[in-house]
């Protein structure tokens, strides 16, 4: 599988609304498990729906710190959920990873989720932390240096915008970003 250059900590030092669209394309491997990037979901600590707009807690803290750090999060207390923290430290903004096209380790992936369909491995943020074995012991890691390996993509897709989803505030925003026609996306786009 061709690999684009290695995304360092300074790649996500821009704008949430700038990072997130980029990442759509990008090769994401935990522990040699993962794949092509194909949706993702922007929070802007100006959104009330980002877990940072109330401010700093335990839970969020590196939001709050320099980007380019995962951010693991439980989700309804069942999934776990990966964001990378982007823009400079103190503004506490990130990209949600929503769902990807698995391409390197299907076997750990298959096992991990206990599902055959190559659609269903990562296709939600849930589903990608699982198959990836992404959980809370990996908040705060920095994306650049191992378990993680995030490549740039090799050239741009086409894109297509959106509402999110699964979220009651701010519900208007066009801030999910997804790749044209890929089948691996944890909802169409309307």
């Amino acid at each position: 599988m061709a690999r684009g250059r290695k995304l360092t900590r300074a790649f996500f030092a821009r704008s949430v609304h700038e990072v997130a669209p980029e990442l759509i394309g990008a090769t994401l491997l935990f522990k040699g498990v993962g794949g092509v990037i194909v949706e993702v979901e922007a929070y802007h600590h100006t959104d009330p729906a980002a877990h940072s707009y109330n401010g700093p807690t335990e839970r969020n803290a590196v939001m709050f710190g320099p980007p380019g750090y995962a951010y693991v999060y439980r989700s309804y207390g069942i999934h776990w959920c990966v964001n990378f923290v982007c823009e400079e430290a103190g503004s506490a903004s990130a990209v949600l990873l929503r769902a990807i096209e698995p391409t390197e380790g299907f076997p750990t992936m298959r096992r991990r989720r206990g599902v055959k369909d190559e659609r269903l491995l990562c296709s939600g943020p849930g589903r990608v932390c699982q198959a990836l074995g992404i959980t809370r012991a990996h908040n705060a890691l920095p994306l650049d240096r191992e378990p993680f390996e995030l490549r740039a993509r090799a050239r741009a897709p086409e894109i297509v915008v959106g509402p999110r989803i699964g979220i009651t505030r701010a519900i208007d925003h066009p801030w999910r970003y997804g790749m044209k026609g890929s089948k691996f996306l944890s909802k169409p786009f309307r």
